[in-house]
């Protein structure tokens, strides 16, 4: 009899099992039977909050959409060899021979002597390069009639703003390459405060005179955890090795920077880890002052085409359309096509037409 009566209380705890899981947990932890909520649902405990880790992915240095060479970030790559400025009274030579899909510039090699595209005591039939079409002193006037004969709608920019950088004091502006490229890489993501800290603290690594800054050869025997201890990141320490090793190597020499054509420089440039396809041109027209260089990827550049070309810059923007939403690059190279070979100069132009301050860029 006992045997039969404790098998029913056992049954009855079973069944009463799956009701009491049903039950509401009250707030105190205790439970209420009479909650509303169907009998055939179940309680779920959610899950526990968690953060979702973030994706790594691999870094792509300049992948974003540039708005316009800012003055920080322009101002290194083109900063004069000795001081930043032309602080000499001596005016600046006007009979070197140019060629406009030639580097403009005087570059300073990392042996201290200065290098050009063309020198005056060559021949230039003896080059192997094309015949130079103009000189230092006659290229943005050449320039600008170029593009006013081009377009007459270009007229009132010229007339009313001068570009310095093509300018014959801009081209008498002796740069150095590898510190231009240098302090492009650790000027990225930074501003310019920090990034002329870190450019200091970088060049006391190397007990450097005042001024003076290190071979390529120096920085290429340089530990990473040695160039961190300047405020470098693990990425831009690894960046400017490897720009070191490239032009210690001779990848990168000054007589390429000088000679190559503007295709062969940008596929050279661009191979560099660290440097994107706007930086390049950005170091091609502002440092290496190549006179046909067109960043399509540019905004400013964008905007100021469109505007140019009388489009509703505003309706464009509010309209949106991703990284080509004011022009697309097709119809960029088309239109540019006339201003050929002096795009940098009409590239600058179109910089002024959406009111870029082209003059804090020369002068920061």
């Amino acid at each position: 009899m006992s045997l039969r009566r404790s098998s029913r209380v056992s049954a009855a705890l079973k069944a009463q099992a799956p009701i009491i899981a049903k039950t509401k947990v009250a707030d105190d932890g205790g439970t209420k039977p009479n909650s509303k909520r169907p009998r055939d649902q179940t309680f779920k405990v959610p899950p526990v909050p968690s953060t979702p880790k973030r994706r790594r992915t691999k870094n792509q240095v300049d992948n974003h959409v540039p708005h316009t060479p800012t003055p920080s970030f322009v101002n290194v790559m083109s900063v004069n060899y000795s001081s930043g400025d032309i602080d000499d009274a001596t005016p600046p030579p006007l009979d070197r021979p140019i060629e406009p899909n030639r580097a403009a510039a005087t570059l300073v090699t990392p042996g201290g002597s200065h290098a050009v595209a063309y020198s005056q005591d060559e021949s230039p039939s003896k080059t192997g390069l094309p015949r130079p079409t103009t000189t230092t002193g006659a290229l943005l006037e050449k320039a600008y009639e170029h593009i006013v004969k081009a377009d007459p709608r270009m007229k009132p920019l010229v007339e009313k703003h001068h570009c310095h950088v093509f300018s014959p004091e801009g081209l008498a502006e002796e740069i150095d390459a590898f510190r231009s490229l240098v302090s492009a890489v650790l000027a990225q993501q930074v501003s310019g405060a920090a990034a002329k800290a870190i450019k200091n603290k970088f060049v006391a690594l190397f007990n450097k005179p005042e001024a003076a800054f290190p071979s390529p050869a120096e920085v290429a025997k340089t530990d990473i955890s040695r160039l961190r201890t300047a405020g470098l990141s693990q990425r831009k320490a690894e960046y400017v090795l490897g720009l070191a090793e490239k032009f210690a190597s001779g990848d990168l020499t000054t007589e390429m920077l000088l000679k190559a054509s503007d295709d062969e420089v940008m596929e050279k440039l661009v191979a560099v880890r660290g440097l994107g396809q706007w930086s390049a041109e950005m170091f091609a027209c502002f440092a290496l002052k190549r006179p046909n260089i067109l960043s399509t990827g540019d905004l400013g550049v964008q905007r100021g085409m469109a505007a140019f070309m009388g489009k509703d810059v505003a309706k464009l923007k509010a309209k949106g359309g991703g990284k080509w939403k004011y022009m697309s690059e097709a119809d960029m190279l088309k239109h540019s096509e006339k201003f050929a070979p002096y795009r940098s100069i009409f590239m600058w132009y179109m910089w002024r037409v959406e009111d870029v301050d082209i003059d804090a860029v020369q002068n920061a």
